[in-house]
């Protein structure tokens, strides 16, 4: 019996397999990335939050008052905040009372991503 094959549909098939694993391989390793990016802004607001914190203490130790706000830590203790990474709050009570501080990376719009 004769049957018409025409030469090539095998590697046609084979040729569009692989072009689908590579493209699926591409896919989820852009989403694994973009999940690690989302950790590293989550790192990068909790050491912000430690620094300011920490700065304000070392004030109150040593001035006996904890700062005013976030200028005032960047102007007599020289650190710096990424403003346009990161949104910072800063809400000093009282002079006796340590500051309320929360870092928030630019862009979150989920309340678990803002950090107490």
């Amino acid at each position: 019996m004769y049957t018409d094959r025409k030469p090539g549909n095998g590697r046609t098939a084979l040729i569009v397999l692989i072009v689908v694993l590579v493209l699926a391989v591409v896919l989820i390793a852009a989403l694994l990335m973009g999940s690690g990016r989302e950790e590293k802004r989550q790192e990068g607001a909790q050491a912000i939050r430690d620094l300011i914190e920490r700065t304000a203490r070392q004030c109150y130790a040593v001035e006996g008052v904890y700062p005013p706000n976030l200028a005032y830590l960047e102007d007599h203790y020289g650190i710096e905040v990424n403003k346009k990474d990161y949104y910072v709050t800063y809400e000093a009570f009282a002079s006796n009372v340590p500051p309320s501080v929360i870092v928030t990376p630019e862009g979150s719009t989920n309340a678990e991503e803002v950090l107490p």
